[in-house]
């Protein structure tokens, strides 16, 4: 996304565009904006990055990702922008789930190369549309709700 950024701003002119991306080792949100888009933002533009990786948002509704993986909501820190490694949480999380479907699914084999599960992707994407809830979420993710605030805000020209 950062090689097409320039492309996506000047396309805002036209039509409102949501870019989100993780800040992952970046050291503050403002400065990754600058360096990915040299150029003035359009107003259609909304540029929004989770802290430290979306992972960290999806955490964040701890009663359902608890409930979806089958684990105790304790194990879920109350500030989810706070974990150094969100998706590796996530993913540890999983290797304790009670269901063997999920474990296989999220979390790669032993010796794996790989820093997911076979079906990632998938399961995550489905948990996001069937049960995970964004307000709820925005409870215990800051960057979550500036973002959901911002969207709230937003009026195209």
């Amino acid at each position: 996304m950062k090689k097409k950024i320039r492309a996506f701003n000047k396309a805002a002119q036209s039509i409102p565009f949501l870019i989100l991306t993780d800040l992952d080792n970046s050291p503050c949100p403002p400065q990754m904006i600058k360096s990915w888009l040299d150029i003035p933002k359009h107003p259609n533009l909304l540029f929004r990055i989770a802290v430290r990786e979306v992972e960290s948002w999806i955490l964040a509704d701890r009663e359902a990702i608890a409930g979806f993986l089958g684990i105790s909501e304790k194990k879920i820190p109350d500030d989810t922008d706070s974990l150094p490694d969100p998706k590796a949480f996530l993913i540890q999380l999983a290797r304790k789930s009670k269901s063997r479907s999920l474990r296989e699914e999220l979390a790669p084999p032993s010796g794996a190369t790989s820093r997911q599960g076979p079906n990632y992707n998938n399961r995550i994407i489905a948990f996001i549309r069937d049960t995970w809830n964004a307000d709820a979420a925005s409870q215990h993710s800051r960057s979550l709700r500036r973002a959901l605030e911002r969207l709230r805000k937003f009026e195209p020209v």
